[in-house]
């Protein structure tokens, strides 16, 4: 058994280093029926927001790309592919999506909070699999149908009207974001190789840092997001959040066979513009990311 692993192992690296541009990835996305977006690394990732949920956390609403963003990637190639994701799953929603992911045969690699004290209660279960990329995604989209996760709706997305300094953030975290909507994102991939199940795994498929802003009251921003963290990294930035008034809602896993292990701490925090960004750097600054 260990054999055929290692075997296959193999055939996903030496596939994914042979397809890296240009994948035909049209019979995933009609299984799915979502158009997805192609990033480096014959990736191809869907980002399915849960903007059918009014989800309130200390009188904020957590907007979709915020807090509540579904996604799945895919790795590899059509026939030998490698899927990652995190579906945003209410509670009477978990169960039954549970048991049609594995019925599909898709691994549930965990279950858990990423905030502490939203209304309604939300869950998040990340998924993995490996093999036929269309098989993958029809069994993901029949998960997904016992959800009332919304289709695409095909109209233009509206101008994103940031109610903070965007560049303010930018300048106190030393970083450039990008937009969704009414929210600015960070990512900040780690610099160590990071494989699950032997295949390198690329930032997109959710190894990165990732650093959310949204507008708050009287002018002030949330933040949330996760800090992906080796061993010794978690209790230095736990530190570090705490020393700078942030909250740290939840540590844990994503994965199940991950090279090096790694931990995601996710976290929440309320202030000034700069202020909260200034936290948030310092929290960057206590992992090897800081050098990316």
């Amino acid at each position: 058994m260990r054999t055929r692993v290692f075997a296959f192992s193999f055939l996903l690296l030496f596939v994914s280093a042979a397809f890296t541009q240009n994948t035909d990835w049209s019979a995933v996305e009609k299984a799915l029926g979502r158009t997805g977006k192609q990033l480096p690394g014959g990736v191809i990732k869907f980002g399915m927001p849960r903007t059918d949920l009014d989800v309130r956390l200390r009188g904020i609403r957590l907007e979709a790309p915020f807090a509540l963003g579904s996604w799945v990637a895919f790795m590899g190639t059509p026939s030998q592919a490698m899927l990652m994701g995190d579906l945003v799953l209410t509670e009477s929603e978990l169960q039954p999506v549970i048991a049609k992911l594995e019925e599909g045969g898709l691994q549930v690699s965990a279950i858990h909070n990423h905030v502490v004290g939203e209304v309604p209660h939300v869950m998040y279960t990340h998924i993995g699999g490996h093999g036929d990329a269309a098989q993958l995604a029809k069994a993901l989209h029949d998960a997904l149908a016992l959800t009332k996760t919304p289709m695409p709706s095909g109209a233009p997305a509206a101008t994103p009207k940031l109610a903070f300094d965007r560049a303010v953030i930018e300048q106190a975290l030393g970083r450039t974001g990008t937009l969704a909507g009414d929210v600015l994102q960070f990512s900040i991939p780690r610099p160590e190789k990071i494989e699950e199940g032997g295949m390198q795994l690329s930032p997109a498929m959710g190894t990165g840092i990732a650093i959310n802003f949204e507008a708050a009251l009287n002018g002030e921003v949330a933040t949330t997001g996760d800090f992906v963290l080796l061993g010794d990294e978690v209790n230095k930035v736990i530190k570090a959040l705490k020393s700078q008034g942030i909250e740290v809602t939840a540590l844990h896993n994503h994965m199940l066979d991950d090279n090096p292990r790694l931990f995601f701490m996710h976290f929440w925090g309320v202030g000034e513009p700069a202020k909260i960004a200034a936290a948030m750097k310092a929290g960057v600054d206590e992992t090897a990311a800081s050098k990316k």
